[in-house]
């Protein structure tokens, strides 16, 4: 390695550590990516109207939550089965629900374009099927949430919002809220 390449890297080294420790003090050092990533969305959006771009960014949040939502479900049943189950937990599905989910996966595996996350089979679990494949297994989740009644009611509610989220549907200020006083409901209950 020559010494020019050396002291490169070497100052380079020195500079990342430097940068963590400004940082750390609450200094900001090179470019603030919020603010690159604002514009690249402005940019993205600005073909469109006002009124339209305002919305979308409404249902982006709603979406991101619902997002964060149900993929901490899926992680939290995962948990539980994986703990009360054993390695082997998703053996011991409802199999019409395993079923659903291995065609679900299986047709991924053959669009070969879609190259996402294709090995959990929870993930391709409907959402309606959380809330059953917790009702099927009550004994282990009992402990932790309230009735199946609670359950089932969120989870139904969440699944409308849901689909009217997937397909492009606003929703008003009211549904907004209810669904996220279900969520907090959800992360009170389960400690999130």
């Amino acid at each position: 390695m020559s010494k020019d390449l050396r002291d490169f890297l070497f100052r380079g080294l020195m500079f990342e550590a430097e940068a963590a420790e400004f940082q750390n003090a609450g200094i900001q050092v090179g470019a603030d990516s919020k603010d690159i990533e604002e514009q690249l969305l402005a940019e993205a959006l600005s073909p469109f109207g006002v009124q339209r771009r305002n919305t979308a960014l409404e249902m982006a949040r709603l979406y991101s939550v619902l997002y964060c939502f149900e993929n901490e479900i899926r992680d939290f049943v995962r948990e539980v089965l994986r703990e009360k189950d054993g390695a082997n937990w998703v053996d011991k599905l409802q199999p019409k629900i395993k079923k659903h989910a291995e065609d679900r996966k299986k047709e991924a595996l053959e669009d070969s374009w879609l190259e996402g996350e294709k090995t959990d089979l929870l993930g391709f679990v409907e959402f309606g099927h959380l809330a059953q494949i917790i009702i099927n297994k009550w004994e282990y989740f009992t402990a932790v949430i309230p009735s199946q009644h609670w359950l089932k009611q969120r989870m139904d509610e969440m699944e409308k919002v849901r689909h009217f989220i997937a397909h492009n549907r606003m929703l008003l200020p009211s549904e907004f809220q209810r669904l996220y006083m279900y969520i907090a409901d959800w992360n009170r209950v389960i400690g999130l």
